[in-house]
């Protein structure tokens, strides 16, 4: 009989489950859309229970695509959101409210608070700037407005999790409690030094121990599908890792110098810098990209909030586009924006702007702007922000950049990946499976059951699809590039009191 690995890849806007072969092909793969709620301004949620709901069908549908059993699969592989928050009654196993998307920036001020009081202090212990988007913050936001979680945490009743731990505790019947480094270590929680939670900051929050996950590492068995929850079977959950990390390994992003780009909802830039720390700031996050057995691999990186949100929003806000397929198509249909740059800072901007005040702006809209000129704008305000975190990347980082790959949802857009070859002027390689983050966490969890005997059995399992080359002159793509900063200075601080 056959083996396979099954990925599970739980985005923020899609869940999807993907069978893999020994090949590292996609046999079958079945994709959902996630509901995401916005219940005020700044405020994303997603609901725990229908987040585990959408990964079982999934798993489900992909099977049934297939005709491949679960009993045939040999491990599952999960990668997931980042910092997305979930806390649940560890006796009921009952998620407590919503979960606070990574999105969300209603711990806003508290981020502020300690901007001011602990900043050098924060970034130096955790390789990570503060911004809503770190899990910790959230934490304590939940912590203090949240009745229904100060009552469970003073009971002992609660405990936390990012979606990885969630669903890990959920497939596995509430048998294993767990994250990897990648997922927390952007979190404020975390001591990239130490590769243990900061006590300092846990003991001065009031964050007890209790709720936090176990740390371990990315690739190991953690714990066995409960047959009565997942599909009848009980399978080793062996690979755990975040989203954008999951994406590097993926695409065997395995040596120092090697750069991966993840276009998703959001987007993310991640350079492997092997063993070499380099410091966080200047619009840079210094992660963990995995931790492989007693060997713990760095990176430098830099993430926008919304790249695949503003086509979706496209779809779903305006109607101006029926499919996202569309999106490639229309752009194509002139030559330019007509000086026409869109600005998607729904929740504010990620690196290296860093700004949560800011909003979501088009300018330069004459008459003569057609539905066209605003799709294409979108598609290369996605490019542009990439470009704003390759900058600062290559500033930080003092050797030679390898090379930069693509990945995800974005990566099969050909206008995208070759406008972004030409505004930040390097070759582009775009692998046969771009579906990276379910890749990366399908690697890992071969690695551990022994489906796959090393990582350079794994490189040479990937394969480059297509080469781009850019196509512009550095003049032009200066001045493209100076539209692009005039937009985004015009709309830092827009909500700013």
């Amino acid at each position: 009989m056959s083996r396979y690995i099954m990925g599970i890849d739980q985005g923020t806007t899609i869940t999807k489950a993907v069978i893999f072969n020994h090949d590292a092909r996609i046999i079958s793969s079945a994709a959902v859309e996630n509901q995401l709620y916005y219940p005020r301004p700044g405020w994303v949620e997603q609901d725990p229970d229908e987040i585990l709901d959408l990964v079982i069908k999934a798993a489900k549908e992909a099977f049934k695509n297939s005709r491949i059993t679960p009993e045939e699969i040999d491990a599952i592989g999960i990668s997931s959101q980042l910092s997305t928050t979930v806390f649940w009654n560890k006796n009921t196993g009952e998620a407590v409210g919503r979960a606070i998307s990574w999105q969300d920036n209603r711990n806003l001020e508290l981020c502020e608070e300690l901007m001011v009081t602990r900043a050098d202090e924060i970034l130096a212990k955790t390789g990570s700037r503060i911004f809503p988007n770190n899990t910790g913050t959230k934490i304590l936001w939940l912590m203090q407005n949240d009745k229904s979680i100060q009552r469970g945490i003073a009971r002992g009743e609660l405990l936390f999790g990012t979606v990885d731990s969630w669903l890990i505790w959920k497939l596995s019947g509430g048998t294993a409690h767990v994250t990897d480094l990648s997922n927390m270590c952007l979190s404020l929680l975390f001591n990239t030094h130490t590769f243990g939670y900061d006590d300092e900051f846990l003991r001065e929050m009031n964050i007890p121990y209790e709720i936090l996950p176990d740390l371990r590492s990315s690739s190991e068995i953690y714990a066995y599908t409960d047959p009565a929850v997942f599909l009848g079977a009980r399978l080793p959950i062996a690979g755990d890792i975040g989203d954008q990390f999951s994406a590097a390994f993926g695409q065997a992003c395995f040596d120092s110098g090697k750069m991966l780009c993840n276009i998703g909802t959001g987007s993310s830039l991640t350079l492997n810098t092997g063993n070499d720390i380099y410091p966080a700031g200047d619009g840079v996050d210094a992660p963990i990209l995995w931790s492989i057995e007693d060997k713990v691999v760095r990176a430098i990186g830099s993430w926008s909030n919304a790249s695949g949100a503003a086509i979706q929003w496209l779809r779903d806000g305006l109607e101006i586009i029926h499919d996202i397929t569309e999106a490639e198509v229309m752009a194509n249909r002139v030559p330019d924006t007509q000086g026409v740059y869109f600005v998607p800072a729904f929740s504010g901007l990620g690196s290296p702007h860093n700004d949560p005040y800011a909003r979501g702006s088009f300018f330069g809209i004459t008459q003569s702007t057609t539905k066209n000129h605003l799709v294409r704008a979108a598609l290369e305000a996605m490019a542009f922000q990439i470009k704003d975190s390759y900058e600062v990347i290559r500033k930080k980082y003092d050797k030679d950049i390898i090379d930069l790959q693509i990945a995800g949802g974005g990566a099969k857009n050909d206008f995208l990946i070759q406008f972004l070859s030409d505004i930040i002027g390097i070759p582009i390689n775009r692998p046969i499976v771009y579906e990276s983050s379910v890749l990366g966490a399908v690697f890992m969890a071969g690695l551990a059951t022994g489906y796959w005997e090393s990582m350079n059995e794994i490189r040479s399992l990937v394969k480059i699809d297509r080469h781009f080359e850019p196509h512009i002159s550095q003049d032009y793509r200066d001045e493209l590039y100076a539209g692009w900063t005039r937009a985004i200075n015009r709309t830092i601080g827009w909500i700013q009191k």
